[in-house]
Protein backbone atom coordinates (compact mmCIF):
# COMPACT_ATOMS: atom_id res chain seq x y z
CA UNK A 1 0.00 0.00 0.00
CA UNK A 2 2.97 2.46 0.74
CA UNK A 3 4.62 2.00 -2.58
CA UNK A 4 1.49 2.81 -4.29
CA UNK A 5 0.97 6.27 -2.63
CA UNK A 6 3.70 7.88 -4.91
CA UNK A 7 2.30 6.51 -8.38
CA UNK A 8 -0.97 7.44 -7.25
CA UNK A 9 0.29 10.60 -6.45
CA UNK A 10 1.81 11.21 -9.70
CA UNK A 11 -1.10 10.18 -11.79
CA UNK A 12 -2.92 12.46 -9.63
CA UNK A 13 -0.62 15.69 -10.41
CA UNK A 14 -0.50 14.39 -14.51
CA UNK A 15 -4.75 14.65 -14.15
CA UNK A 16 -4.40 18.06 -12.51
CA UNK A 17 -1.63 19.53 -15.15
CA UNK A 18 -4.11 18.33 -17.75
CA UNK A 19 -7.21 19.36 -16.24
CA UNK A 20 -5.53 22.73 -16.13
CA UNK A 21 -4.45 22.88 -19.53
CA UNK A 22 -8.01 21.90 -20.98
CA UNK A 23 -9.24 24.62 -18.53
CA UNK A 24 -7.11 27.00 -19.97
CA UNK A 25 -7.69 26.61 -23.53
CA UNK A 26 -11.44 26.19 -23.10
CA UNK A 27 -11.09 29.62 -21.17
CA UNK A 28 -8.96 31.13 -24.38
CA UNK A 29 -11.38 30.08 -26.68
CA UNK A 30 -14.69 31.40 -24.95
CA UNK A 31 -12.51 35.41 -24.40
CA UNK A 32 -11.38 34.52 -28.33
CA UNK A 33 -15.22 33.61 -28.93
CA UNK A 34 -16.58 36.30 -27.33
CA UNK A 35 -14.29 38.84 -28.95
CA UNK A 36 -15.09 37.73 -32.73
CA UNK A 37 -18.71 37.99 -31.78
CA UNK A 38 -18.35 41.61 -31.04
CA UNK A 39 -16.14 42.46 -33.84
CA UNK A 40 -17.40 40.51 -37.30
CA UNK A 41 -20.84 41.64 -36.25
CA UNK A 42 -20.50 45.19 -36.32
CA UNK A 43 -20.47 47.09 -39.50
CA UNK A 44 -16.49 47.55 -40.30
CA UNK A 45 -16.11 43.79 -39.20
CA UNK A 46 -18.92 42.71 -41.90
CA UNK A 47 -16.96 44.90 -44.41
CA UNK A 48 -13.59 43.58 -43.78
CA UNK A 49 -15.35 39.59 -43.86
CA UNK A 50 -15.92 40.56 -46.98
CA UNK A 51 -12.44 41.82 -47.76
CA UNK A 52 -10.94 38.89 -46.19
CA UNK A 53 -13.12 36.41 -48.45
CA UNK A 54 -12.61 37.99 -51.75
CA UNK A 55 -8.83 37.89 -51.28
CA UNK A 56 -8.96 34.56 -49.95
CA UNK A 57 -10.59 33.48 -53.27
CA UNK A 58 -8.55 35.65 -55.57
CA UNK A 59 -5.24 34.41 -53.44
CA UNK A 60 -6.06 30.74 -53.63
CA UNK A 61 -6.62 31.22 -57.66
CA UNK A 62 -2.73 32.87 -57.47
CA UNK A 63 -0.96 30.46 -55.23
CA UNK A 64 0.21 28.03 -57.86
CA UNK A 65 1.99 31.07 -59.69
CA UNK A 66 3.27 32.03 -56.50
CA UNK A 67 5.39 28.86 -56.02
CA UNK A 68 7.66 29.66 -58.84
CA UNK A 69 11.17 31.74 -57.67
CA UNK A 70 10.94 35.40 -58.93
CA UNK A 71 13.53 36.59 -60.41
CA UNK A 72 15.32 39.46 -59.25
CA UNK A 73 14.98 42.60 -61.55
CA UNK A 74 16.91 45.75 -60.89
CA UNK A 75 15.51 48.79 -62.21
CA UNK A 76 17.33 51.83 -63.34
CA UNK A 77 15.92 54.94 -63.42
CA UNK A 78 18.92 57.14 -65.44
CA UNK A 79 15.83 58.33 -67.42
CA UNK A 80 12.26 59.32 -65.76
CA UNK A 81 10.61 61.26 -69.11
CA UNK A 82 9.06 57.40 -69.72
CA UNK A 83 8.02 57.18 -66.29
CA UNK A 84 4.74 57.82 -65.06
CA UNK A 85 4.40 60.96 -63.06
CA UNK A 86 4.27 59.19 -59.52
CA UNK A 87 6.70 57.14 -60.19
CA UNK A 88 8.96 59.85 -61.97
CA UNK A 89 8.63 62.07 -58.41
CA UNK A 90 10.12 59.17 -55.73
CA UNK A 91 13.44 58.92 -58.42
CA UNK A 92 13.62 62.89 -58.71
CA UNK A 93 12.94 63.76 -55.23
CA UNK A 94 14.96 61.09 -53.76
CA UNK A 95 16.67 58.25 -55.67
CA UNK A 96 18.29 56.46 -52.94
CA UNK A 97 14.52 55.97 -51.79
CA UNK A 98 13.68 54.47 -54.86
CA UNK A 99 16.61 52.76 -55.25
CA UNK A 100 16.45 50.58 -51.87
CA UNK A 101 15.44 47.23 -52.49
CA UNK A 102 12.12 45.38 -50.77
CA UNK A 103 12.23 42.31 -49.67
CA UNK A 104 8.92 40.91 -49.17
CA UNK A 105 8.62 37.58 -46.78
CA UNK A 106 5.17 35.57 -46.69
CA UNK A 107 3.56 33.43 -43.84
CA UNK A 108 3.20 30.20 -42.44
CA UNK A 109 2.21 27.63 -45.65
CA UNK A 110 1.97 30.72 -47.76
CA UNK A 111 4.39 31.61 -50.81
CA UNK A 112 5.31 35.31 -52.42
CA UNK A 113 1.84 35.49 -54.47
CA UNK A 114 0.64 36.87 -51.28
CA UNK A 115 2.00 40.09 -52.24
CA UNK A 116 0.58 40.16 -55.21
CA UNK A 117 -1.04 43.42 -54.88
CA UNK A 118 1.35 45.13 -52.56
CA UNK A 119 4.37 44.59 -54.75
CA UNK A 120 2.53 45.98 -57.69
CA UNK A 121 1.66 49.11 -55.61
CA UNK A 122 5.04 49.63 -54.55
CA UNK A 123 6.57 48.98 -58.05
CA UNK A 124 3.91 51.34 -59.30
CA UNK A 125 4.97 54.39 -56.89
CA UNK A 126 8.50 54.45 -58.42
CA UNK A 127 10.35 51.73 -55.79
CA UNK A 128 12.59 50.26 -58.72
CA UNK A 129 13.53 46.44 -56.59
CA UNK A 130 10.67 44.67 -54.58
CA UNK A 131 11.51 41.43 -54.82
CA UNK A 132 9.27 38.31 -53.09
CA UNK A 133 10.76 35.48 -51.73
CA UNK A 134 9.49 31.70 -50.83
CA UNK A 135 11.05 29.38 -48.35
CA UNK A 136 10.45 25.97 -47.77
CA UNK A 137 6.69 25.28 -46.85
CA UNK A 138 8.70 22.37 -44.63
CA UNK A 139 10.31 24.66 -42.33
CA UNK A 140 9.97 24.25 -39.01
CA UNK A 141 12.09 26.05 -37.04
CA UNK A 142 12.49 30.16 -36.90
CA UNK A 143 15.98 30.61 -36.29
CA UNK A 144 16.91 27.88 -39.56
CA UNK A 145 14.75 30.32 -41.92
CA UNK A 146 15.83 33.08 -40.22
CA UNK A 147 19.36 32.18 -41.80
CA UNK A 148 17.64 31.56 -44.87
CA UNK A 149 16.67 35.00 -45.15
CA UNK A 150 19.97 36.22 -44.33
CA UNK A 151 20.91 34.00 -47.74
CA UNK A 152 18.54 35.63 -50.02
CA UNK A 153 19.60 39.59 -48.50
CA UNK A 154 22.90 38.84 -49.21
CA UNK A 155 22.19 37.94 -52.69
CA UNK A 156 19.97 40.77 -53.04
CA UNK A 157 22.41 43.27 -52.07
CA UNK A 158 24.90 41.65 -54.17
CA UNK A 159 22.55 41.44 -57.39
CA UNK A 160 21.36 45.45 -56.69
CA UNK A 161 24.64 46.80 -55.37
CA UNK A 162 22.56 48.83 -52.76
CA UNK A 163 24.36 48.37 -48.56
CA UNK A 164 20.57 48.68 -47.10
CA UNK A 165 17.60 46.88 -47.56
CA UNK A 166 14.19 47.17 -46.32
CA UNK A 167 11.79 44.14 -45.16
CA UNK A 168 8.57 43.83 -45.38
CA UNK A 169 6.66 40.06 -43.49
CA UNK A 170 3.39 39.15 -43.15
CA UNK A 171 2.31 36.69 -40.23
CA UNK A 172 5.35 34.13 -40.04
CA UNK A 173 7.63 36.31 -42.19
CA UNK A 174 7.72 39.07 -39.75
CA UNK A 175 9.23 37.17 -36.49
CA UNK A 176 11.63 35.65 -38.98
CA UNK A 177 12.75 38.36 -40.09
CA UNK A 178 12.86 40.52 -36.86
CA UNK A 179 14.81 37.31 -35.45
CA UNK A 180 17.63 37.69 -38.57
CA UNK A 181 17.42 41.75 -37.44
CA UNK A 182 17.28 41.16 -33.90
CA UNK A 183 19.04 37.74 -32.57
CA UNK A 184 21.85 37.92 -36.38
CA UNK A 185 22.68 41.28 -36.89
CA UNK A 186 20.22 41.64 -39.41
CA UNK A 187 20.69 45.52 -38.43
CA UNK A 188 23.05 46.16 -39.84
CA UNK A 189 21.90 46.00 -43.44
CA UNK A 190 18.23 46.28 -42.57
CA UNK A 191 16.69 49.56 -42.60
CA UNK A 192 13.36 49.07 -41.93
CA UNK A 193 11.43 46.22 -41.06
CA UNK A 194 7.55 46.70 -41.88
CA UNK A 195 5.45 43.39 -39.99
CA UNK A 196 2.07 42.87 -40.98
CA UNK A 197 -0.33 40.84 -38.16
CA UNK A 198 3.16 39.35 -37.15
CA UNK A 199 2.45 36.91 -33.77
CA UNK A 200 5.51 39.00 -31.69
CA UNK A 201 3.67 37.74 -28.39
CA UNK A 202 2.32 34.59 -30.07
CA UNK A 203 -0.86 33.22 -30.79
CA UNK A 204 -3.06 30.86 -28.85
CA UNK A 205 -4.31 29.46 -32.05
CA UNK A 206 -1.32 28.15 -32.39
CA UNK A 207 -1.39 25.62 -29.53
CA UNK A 208 -4.48 23.39 -31.44
CA UNK A 209 -1.11 22.36 -33.65
CA UNK A 210 1.19 20.10 -32.17
CA UNK A 211 3.84 20.37 -35.05
CA UNK A 212 7.87 22.10 -34.21
CA UNK A 213 7.13 25.74 -35.81
CA UNK A 214 3.61 26.18 -33.96
CA UNK A 215 5.19 25.58 -30.66
CA UNK A 216 7.32 28.03 -31.46
CA UNK A 217 4.66 30.48 -31.98
CA UNK A 218 2.79 29.75 -28.88
CA UNK A 219 2.68 33.01 -26.50
CA UNK A 220 5.55 32.33 -24.07
CA UNK A 221 7.42 30.08 -26.21
CA UNK A 222 11.37 29.65 -25.74
CA UNK A 223 12.30 32.01 -29.08
CA UNK A 224 9.35 34.41 -28.37
CA UNK A 225 11.52 35.11 -25.02
CA UNK A 226 14.54 35.45 -26.75
CA UNK A 227 13.07 38.40 -29.23
CA UNK A 228 12.09 39.80 -25.48
CA UNK A 229 15.68 40.07 -24.28
CA UNK A 230 17.37 43.20 -25.17
CA UNK A 231 18.32 44.25 -28.07
CA UNK A 232 20.50 48.03 -27.30
CA UNK A 233 21.35 49.99 -30.40
CA UNK A 234 19.51 48.33 -32.91
CA UNK A 235 19.74 50.12 -36.05
CA UNK A 236 16.34 48.87 -37.80
CA UNK A 237 13.52 50.71 -37.81
CA UNK A 238 10.16 48.39 -37.46
CA UNK A 239 6.59 49.09 -38.69
CA UNK A 240 3.93 47.50 -37.43
CA UNK A 241 0.33 46.59 -38.58
CA UNK A 242 -1.86 44.94 -36.89
CA UNK A 243 -6.10 44.49 -36.60
CA UNK A 244 -8.72 44.03 -34.01
CA UNK A 245 -10.11 41.62 -36.06
CA UNK A 246 -6.86 39.10 -36.95
CA UNK A 247 -8.37 36.14 -36.91
CA UNK A 248 -5.40 33.98 -36.69
CA UNK A 249 -3.78 36.08 -33.95
CA UNK A 250 -5.29 35.29 -30.86
CA UNK A 251 -5.68 37.40 -28.58
CA UNK A 252 -5.20 39.82 -32.07
CA UNK A 253 -2.83 42.54 -29.62
CA UNK A 254 -0.34 40.22 -29.82
CA UNK A 255 0.74 41.17 -32.81
CA UNK A 256 2.05 44.30 -31.09
CA UNK A 257 5.87 44.99 -31.03
CA UNK A 258 6.47 46.15 -27.34
CA UNK A 259 10.34 46.46 -26.93
CA UNK A 260 12.06 48.88 -24.91
CA UNK A 261 15.10 48.74 -27.48
CA UNK A 262 13.42 48.66 -30.25
CA UNK A 263 12.18 51.99 -32.91
CA UNK A 264 8.29 51.04 -33.47
CA UNK A 265 5.71 52.70 -35.53
CA UNK A 266 2.26 51.39 -35.69
CA UNK A 267 -0.77 50.99 -37.83
CA UNK A 268 -4.19 49.83 -36.19
CA UNK A 269 -6.81 48.38 -37.80
CA UNK A 270 -10.39 47.32 -36.47
CA UNK A 271 -12.38 46.09 -40.26
CA UNK A 272 -8.96 44.09 -41.83
CA UNK A 273 -8.58 40.45 -41.49
CA UNK A 274 -5.53 38.33 -41.36
CA UNK A 275 -5.00 37.65 -45.02
CA UNK A 276 -6.39 40.96 -46.08
CA UNK A 277 -3.31 42.99 -44.15
CA UNK A 278 -1.06 42.73 -47.28
CA UNK A 279 -3.86 44.04 -49.51
CA UNK A 280 -5.71 46.88 -47.43
CA UNK A 281 -4.52 50.20 -49.80
CA UNK A 282 -3.74 51.77 -45.95
CA UNK A 283 -1.25 49.30 -45.38
CA UNK A 284 0.48 50.09 -48.72
CA UNK A 285 0.10 53.61 -48.13
CA UNK A 286 1.78 53.45 -44.80
CA UNK A 287 4.45 51.10 -45.83
CA UNK A 288 5.39 53.15 -48.86
CA UNK A 289 4.78 56.56 -47.88
CA UNK A 290 7.08 55.75 -44.67
CA UNK A 291 9.87 54.13 -47.25
CA UNK A 292 9.33 57.20 -49.71
CA UNK A 293 10.48 59.81 -46.93
CA UNK A 294 13.81 60.12 -48.31
CA UNK A 295 17.28 59.64 -46.83
CA UNK A 296 17.25 62.86 -45.32
CA UNK A 297 14.93 62.35 -43.10
CA UNK A 298 16.25 59.17 -42.11
CA UNK A 299 19.26 60.61 -41.07
CA UNK A 300 17.38 62.87 -38.77
CA UNK A 301 15.39 60.20 -37.18
CA UNK A 302 18.81 58.11 -36.84
CA UNK A 303 20.12 61.10 -35.08
CA UNK A 304 17.58 61.93 -32.35
CA UNK A 305 17.46 58.00 -31.40
CA UNK A 306 21.28 58.02 -30.91
CA UNK A 307 20.79 60.78 -28.85
CA UNK A 308 18.33 59.02 -26.77
CA UNK A 309 20.39 56.16 -26.67
CA UNK A 310 23.46 57.73 -25.60
CA UNK A 311 21.14 59.70 -22.83
CA UNK A 312 20.05 56.70 -22.04
CA UNK A 313 23.59 55.16 -21.57
CA UNK A 314 24.74 58.16 -19.30
CA UNK A 315 22.05 57.78 -16.97
CA UNK A 316 22.42 53.92 -16.73
CA UNK A 317 26.38 54.93 -16.15
CA UNK A 318 25.39 57.44 -13.19
CA UNK A 319 23.18 55.14 -11.64
CA UNK A 320 25.61 52.75 -11.50
CA UNK A 321 28.25 55.40 -10.09
CA UNK A 322 25.59 55.70 -7.28
CA UNK A 323 25.01 52.51 -6.54
CA UNK A 324 28.82 51.53 -6.27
Amino acid sequence: MATSLPGGARLHAIADGALSTVTAATSDLAQAAGYAARTFTSRAGLRGLALEGAWLAAHLALYPIGLAEETVRPQGHWRTDSLPPVKRSLVVADPAAAGTPILLVHGIMDNRSVFTVFAHELRRRGFGVVHAINYSLLTDDVRTAAHELRGHVERLREATGSDRVHIVGHSLGGVIARYYVQRMGGDAVVDTLATLGSPHSGSNLARLAPLPLCRQLRPGSPILRELDEPAPGCRTRFLVVWSRMDEIIVPQWNSRLRHPDLDVTELEFDDVGHLALPVDRRTVHFVASTLARGEAERREHDRVRDRRLRGSLRLVGRHAAQGA
